[in-house]
């Protein structure tokens, strides 16, 4: 059995459901478990709502009207008959989102998250299965709610593994040895044990195909992309981006880890665990290998850069003058923790903690109020990680000629490079 992973852009529109089918019916001799994304910017569009909802400005309601017609227009395209139940499956799901938006706020802004932003998950798959089932290929849908399953942190949720192990089993597995072909389910989402939806982080849907991988002991996964593989840049930022056609699983999950967006960072490990061979490959060009990322000792040495966006480098000193020693570093990890913030470069010296965050723009200033309680904290907002692998001076010169360099650290193979926009 093999994992297939399209992405929200695969499934934008009616041309990319149809390209998606005709993948698909190139694999009709196996068993596959397909995981679909939501559509487009539908994640985008479901966030809006959710903070119009949250902070209560009377555009929730419109921003979803919106929304819907943009879905139908899609299953118009695909769907002639108007008496065809996915018709109505499209209003129901509407309707749920419309009564989460017309309740009172009942919980914290990121359980409200979870609830109304998963809606885009269950959308797209119930169109994409009603879909493959119309044009012959036989699809089981699979609520991904009743498999995976987490703890209860909204946004981020924490994967029980040996719960999602034998759902894993009874819901998928079980169907494959009742012969079924093609199952399909949801990327991105799962639910607490008492059945609220979770969401597993940003950009999830690769950790869903990952985790169903893991459990259910697939051959490989195939992730669908935009692009033909793995490449050594942004392809948007550099014309001149070349394509890595194997990876190993250390290489690829230090790309991942730097923030090579085309992989998520926590897709990798549940793969190598299990020798899980992972294809990254184009919904564009199908026909093309693509990069393959596997258990290798080949040691990937063509430069590669990362590009991480919308960062903030903070300076953190002790309020008395006092060095930064392991019990202040302790402390400012334990407001980390109780944020959510991710530190993706750390510089040390005796009067200051330098760190580079990703942070949600809507906790920074409760995060940094915290901080600050114990620390002296000073920021810059909207600066630039960069990271090279495999670098040079040249090409560090290069990429950063012209700008201000805030901070910079170096190993033997990695640079990492903060510069202001």
């Amino acid at each position: 059995m093999k994992v297939f992973k399209f992405g929200g852009a695969s499934v934008k529109n009616a041309e990319g459901i149809i390209n998606v089918a005709n993948i698909i019916r190139n694999f009709e001799n196996e068993k596959l478990l397909i995981v679909i994304s939501a559509m487009g910017k539908t994640t985008n569009a479901l966030e809006a709502i959710c903070n119009a909802f949250f902070n209560k400005t009377g555009e929730a309601q419109a921003l979803s009207d919106q929304l819907k017609a943009q879905h139908l227009e899609i299953v118009t395209a695909l769907f002639e008959d108007k008496n065809d139940a996915i018709y109505s499956e499209i209003e129901d799901l509407f309707a749920e989102l419309h009564w989460a938006i017309e309740e009172e706020q009942i919980k914290s802004y990121d359980y409200e998250y979870d609830q109304i932003v998963s809606i885009g998950e269950l959308l797209s798959t119930k169109i994409v299965a009603a879909y493959l089932n119309k044009v012959g290929i036989s699809t089981l849908w699979i609520d991904a709610r009743d498999v995976i399953k987490t703890d209860n942190t909204y946004r981020e949720g924490t994967v029980d593994w040996q719960e999602t192990a034998e759902n894993s089993k009874h819901y998928i597995q079980s169907n494959f040895d009742n012969g079924a072909t093609c199952v399909l389910t949801q990327g991105f989402i799962g639910a607490t044990s008492e059945n609220f939806t979770t969401t597993l982080g940003r950009e999830g849907s690769d950790y869903s195909a990952a985790i169903l991988a893991h459990c259910l002991n697939a051959t490989e996964v195939n992730i669908w992309k935009d692009v033909p593989g793995v490449l050594n840049a942004d392809p948007k930022e550099f014309s001149n981006a070349v394509l890595l056609n194997t990876l190993s699983y250390y290489d690829a999950i230090e790309l991942a880890y730097y923030g090579a967006t085309v992989i998520h960072p926590k897709t990798l490990k549940p793969l190598q665990n299990k020798n899980i061979p992972l294809r990254v490959k184009s919904f564009v060009n199908p026909q093309l290998p693509g990069t393959v990322i596997q258990q290798d000792d080949f040691k990937q040495e063509i430069p590669t850069y990362i590009f991480k966006k919308e960062q903030v480098l903070l300076s953190i000193s002790a309020r008395d003058f006092s060095f930064i020693v392991e019990e202040n570093i302790r402390d400012i990890f334990q407001v980390f923790a109780n944020w959510r913030v991710k530190a993706n470069l750390m510089q040390h010296s005796a009067l200051n903690f330098s760190v580079c965050i990703t942070v949600d723009p809507l906790k920074f200033a409760e995060f940094i109020s915290e901080l600050s309680t114990k620390f002296k904290v000073k920021y810059n907002h909207n600066c630039t990680l960069i990271t090279i692998r495999n670098y040079s001076d040249t090409l560090v010169n290069q990429l950063t000629q012209g700008k201000s360099v805030l901070l910079e650290q170096k190993s033997r193979n990695v640079i990492q490079v903060v510069i202001s926009n």
